[in-house]
């Protein structure tokens, strides 16, 4: 009898966990999402090496990221904000040699988060701890 109750109920549960499953997929995706993007970290560079000249470099948002040519295949990419934005890089006949989305993050190493109330703060520590970006709740 309890055997036939237990197959009964794996068989109502069945659904269920399908849905938990599928539900854990669509939650990891936004984090593979983030894993596709170039990341760089504020105010921060990172060097770009290509196969081909470089014609033209385009930002999305220069609040938010810039980039310098150092030579014909090479690109320094600097941090500027948080947030993200978009690089295309062409070749002289246009070409698109790069377009991918960038990740402007903060370097969480030497990181601390202070909240209070309904602001928070996080200190950059390298060295000394200062602030490095404030946040507070917006007044209703």
């Amino acid at each position: 009898m309890n055997l036939l109750i237990t197959a009964f109920g794996a068989r109502l549960l069945a659904p269920a966990f399908a849905s938990l499953a599928l539900s854990a997929v669509v939650f990891a995706a936004p984090a593979s999402a983030a894993e596709d993007m170039l990341r760089v970290y504020m105010d921060h560079a990172r060097v770009l090496k290509l196969d081909r000249p470089v014609s033209k470099v385009i930002i999305g948002n220069s609040d938010v990221a810039d980039a310098t040519v150092a030579d014909a295949k090479t690109i320094v990419l600097t941090g500027r904000a948080f947030g993200t934005t978009n690089l295309v890089i062409l070749d002289s006949a246009g070409n698109a040699i790069v377009d991918e989305r960038i990740l402007v993050s903060l370097d969480e190493g030497n990181t601390l988060r202070v909240y209070r109330q309904t602001s928070r703060s996080v200190l950059s520590c390298t060295p000394n701890c200062e602030i490095h970006a404030e946040q507070k709740a917006a007044a209703n």
